[in-house]
């Protein structure tokens, strides 16, 4: 397994992208709620505006995914989002969401966060229990995504002393 960085519009990136987007909008679907997708802008997972990872298991095929990006300073300073973070279904529960949001910690770290923010939607019950298993907690709105119901922070401390 390996992790690399990639523009979020290269079309691997984009193919998991769209698996992901898919995924939620079927998942919202049977729960009769709507899901609006949005590709994200490339710009925005440029270094130090962001990154875009993608995980490709030991045969090299691209099975995941995850981003940063830049966002409004928040309490604790400069805050970076985590955004698409998705493994496709068949290799979830071997760690791989735990070292995806690990190595966005360290990219955020090294882009000078404070903090790290993210959204989901309560129904995304596995997400959620990773979030707490990394440091996360639940705090109030800090957006209006109309596809989340959910709202997590973790400061960054300084690590350089």
């Amino acid at each position: 397994m390996t992790l690399r960085e990639s523009p979020v519009d290269a079309p691997d990136a984009h193919e998991l992208l769209a698996e992901y987007f898919r995924a939620r909008t079927v998942g919202f679907a049977e729960q009769d709620v709507s899901y609006t997708t949005t590709f994200p802008q490339p710009a925005a997972f440029v270094p130090p505006a962001g990154v875009f990872v993608v995980l490709e298991d030991d045969e090299g095929r691209p099975v995941g995914c995850g981003g940063i990006r830049l966002i409004a300073d928040g309490p604790h300073g400069t805050r970076y989002e985590v955004k698409h973070l998705y493994l496709r279904p068949e290799t979830r529960g071997r760690g791989w969401g735990r070292l995806l949001i690990e190595a966005l910690e360290s990219r955020a770290r090294e882009l000078g966060a404070r903090e790290l923010v993210l959204d989901t939607h309560h129904s995304l019950e596995a997400a959620g229990a990773l979030y707490a298993r990394t440091g996360f907690t639940a705090i109030e709105p800090y957006n209006d995504n109309p596809n989340a119901s959910r709202w997590y922070s973790k400061p960054l401390e300084d690590q350089t002393g």
